[in-house]
Parts: structure tokens; sequence; C-alpha cells
């Protein structure tokens, strides 16, 4: 029975100290974030390429992303609707099987910012993305990869769209 008591209050201040532990911690970075020392807002604001995701036209935008003067890849499988009968959501899946491939990026020539996603690969991952975009009219998607030497290669497809998807 004495033992039972003990183990409990053993367990009771284990939790304790836990939670003081915790506390302390949490204090300790509040205090530092009031100071100024931690920024979270920079953190979670990350600088993220403001001019390619804001370009108005297909040019200026693979200008922006340094992505003009890509050859075409025949390493890139894109899989995308030939018709898309509502352009809110026009899913297209893009895979690299080249085998250093650090991003890739998916244009819409013709919507108001052809920019419609881009994506970072750490080493090994799998370069495959899916991705739902909205289309305003039919157009020409093109997808480039980027490799860790700098290279660059696309794929595209024409993608005629019955219904638009950006307020049209």
């Amino acid at each position: 029975m004495n033992n039972t008591k003990t183990k409990k209050a053993g367990c009771n201040n284990l939790l304790r100290r836990h939670l003081l532990r915790t506390a302390g911690a949490t204090s300790a970075l509040a205090a530092l974030a009031a100071a100024g020392v931690l920024k979270p807002g920079q953190v979670i604001a990350a600088d993220w390429p403001r001019g390619p995701f804001t370009a108005t036209n297909f040019n200026d935008a693979l200008k922006a992303h340094g992505s003009n003067g890509s050859s075409e890849g025949r390493d890139i499988v894109f899989n995308a609707p030939d018709i898309a009968e509502n352009g809110a959501q026009v899913v297209i899946e893009v895979t690299s099987n080249i085998a250093t491939t650090q991003s890739i990026s998916v244009f819409v020539e013709k919507n108001p910012m052809p920019l419609a996603a881009s994506f970072r690969f750490a080493n090994g991952a799998l370069p495959q993305v899916r991705v739902p975009l909205k289309m305003a009219e039919s157009s020409r998607v093109r997808a480039v990869v980027r490799t860790a030497d700098g290279k660059l290669w696309h794929a595209q497809r024409e993608i005629k769209v019955t219904l638009g998807g950006c307020g049209g």
C-alpha cells in the first residue's frame, strides 16, 4: 500500500517537472520573441520569388523565373487532359525522369498570371507533382524542369477549355 502511494507521488513529481520545464522553455521563447531576438515572421514569411508569380504575360514570367531558353525534354512525362470541360479545375501531372531534377515549375500561357506553381525537391525525392490548375481559357501549359547543373528542360501540352475557370 505504501509502495503504491510512493509510485503515484513519483509519477506526479515527474509530470510536474515536465510541465514546469515546458512552461519555462515556452516563457523563454516568448521573452526572446518580445525582445526582438527571435523573429518568427521572418521564418514564416520566407522570401518567395514575387516577380515570376506576379508577371502578367508568359514570356515575362519565364524570364523572371529564369526559365526562358529551356530545351524540350524527352524524359519529362506530362499527363493532362486534351479537353477540360471546366477550367476551374484542370488536373495535370508532371514526372521528371531526369536524374538531377531540382525543381518543376508549371506555366499556363494565357492565364492572367502564367506561373501557376513551382516545386523544389530535396536530393533523393521523387520529382513528381500533381496539380489542379485554374485556366482562364484554352492554352498551352508548360512544365519546366531545372536540374542540379542549372540546365532547363520543358514539356508542354495544349489544353482546350470549354468553360473558363478564372472568372469567365
